[in-house]
């Protein structure tokens, strides 16, 4: 299957526009899916026990989780978004549409990215409708949120208590995956002793506000570990209206030169290599460039095929695919640095 960068605001407006495709009572009025079970397989969309997209490489690649010395606890996005059924507030465990969407979408194009540093384990979970994220029923938006952020506690407890084993971890998550790593570190890591444990974390495509946690940092170079990158895509040149009323410092990464450093452009030539329109194919180096600008990340627009027909300037879904071959070898980096401190 080969993924698309969509302009996700676009694509939220035209499902949240279609009554039949969204949440059309308040939270309390609609059934809540069944929760799930973390002891059994089908709990998670990857397990480095069994087979599933993350151990997915692209051409010239290994997958080489059960050589790994390191976990990767890896939180999907939201693929919970279309489709008549998808009227209620968070998505069924068992329904094969979004289960589908979300393996051969985010676990294969972006799970996979972390298969040569660590065993993957990405939970499934009640993932709150797309709809949540920009509703005007802020107290069900909340709800669903909170119901789907509990799953994942859940999944992670379930986890260090059956397969961590005192590995070091990687954490990655990308848009409500992030949202969700984001309170994951203020409840398990930001002080606490599993805070030793943590090689990095990569929350993309959600904001961070910087000073939110009391040791947990953002990144400052390659080789820093225990702190926090986080970046997210758009063209060159392009200003989000959301800029205008972002008053909080928020982390922003360069996946280029891993520096939080503005107005400083990484020439395309840093760019190992791009995964966009087929997995089993080389990753394209020399994709984008990449610059900080006040608190997203400026991209040159990546050529892929189709491209010239996509005429949006925000790249989320490219958020990871742009930069995974950077990313794959910076987690083997942290984590060679985390063994060496």
């Amino acid at each position: 299957m080969k993924i698309r960068i969509e302009f996700l605001a676009l694509t939220a407006l035209v499902f949240i526009s279609c009554g039949s495709l969204r949440p059309k009572k308040v939270f309390e009025q609609i059934p809540i899916p069944a929760a799930p079970d973390y002891s059994k397989p089908e709990s998670w969309a990857a397990l480095p026990q069994k087979t599933d997209p993350a151990d997915s490489t692209p051409e010239s690649l290994r997958d080489d989780q059960l050589l790994s010395q390191a976990d990767v606890f890896f939180l999907h996005p939201t693929s919970y978004l279309d489709g008549k059924k998808h009227n209620t507030w968070n998505a069924a465990l068992n329904d094969e549409k979004i289960n589908k969407k979300t393996d051969l979408g985010s676990i294969l194009y972006q799970a996979s990215l972390f298969n040569n540093v660590g065993k993957i384990y990405a939970p499934r979970y009640r993932q709150a409708h797309l709809y949540a994220f920009f509703s005007k029923d802020t107290s069900s938006s909340k709800k669903a949120l909170d119901l789907a952020y509990n799953d994942i506690k859940q999944a992670f407890e379930y986890y260090l208590e059956h397969y961590n084993n005192g590995r070091p971890i990687i954490l990655a998550g990308h848009s409500q995956g992030a949202r969700h790593l984001i309170h994951l570190m203020q409840d398990y890591f930001d002080n606490n002793i599993l805070r030793r444990k943590l090689v990095v974390c990569y929350a993309v495509g959600f904001p961070i506000p910087t000073d939110l946690y009391k040791f947990l940092k953002p990144c400052e170079d390659s080789n820093e570990t225990g702190c926090i990158c986080s970046w997210r895509t758009y063209k060159i040149g392009h200003e989000p209206k959301f800029l205008e009323t972002e008053k909080e410092s928020i982390v922003i990464t360069n996946p280029l030169d891993w520096t939080t450093q503005r107005g400083v452009y990484s020439d395309k030539s840093k760019n190992k290599g791009s995964v966009i329109d087929n997995i089993q194919e080389a990753p394209v180096p020399g994709l984008s460039g990449a610059e900080i600008f006040k608190t997203i990340l400026w991209v040159d627009k990546p050529k892929f095929k189709g491209s010239f027909l996509y005429p949006f300037s925000n790249f989320h879904r490219g958020d990871f695919n742009i930069f995974y071959m950077n990313v794959r070898e910076n987690a083997l980096q942290r984590l060679n640095a985390f063994w060496k401190q």
